[in-house]
């Protein structure tokens, strides 16, 4: 059976930062394969420091 990871794409002002459910964040100790409905609350976006909420999904791949 093969998993369908999710991309997650932030909308805030200019920044379009992708979350990728399949690789992670390492640089903010977001291990791969971490499910974004799992990544905390409290966390932001890498690029633009905007909140969790202003993510919305982008696209589903193998």
């Amino acid at each position: 059976m093969e998993y369908r990871y999710n991309r997650f794409e932030c909308q805030g002002q200019r920044c379009s930062f992708m979350y990728e459910e399949r690789f992670g964040h390492p640089e903010t100790n977001i291990p791969p394969g971490t499910l974004f409905e799992k990544l905390p609350d409290t966390w932001v976006c890498p690029k633009c420091g905007g909140p969790k909420r202003n993510f919305q999904f982008w696209s589903q791949y193998v």
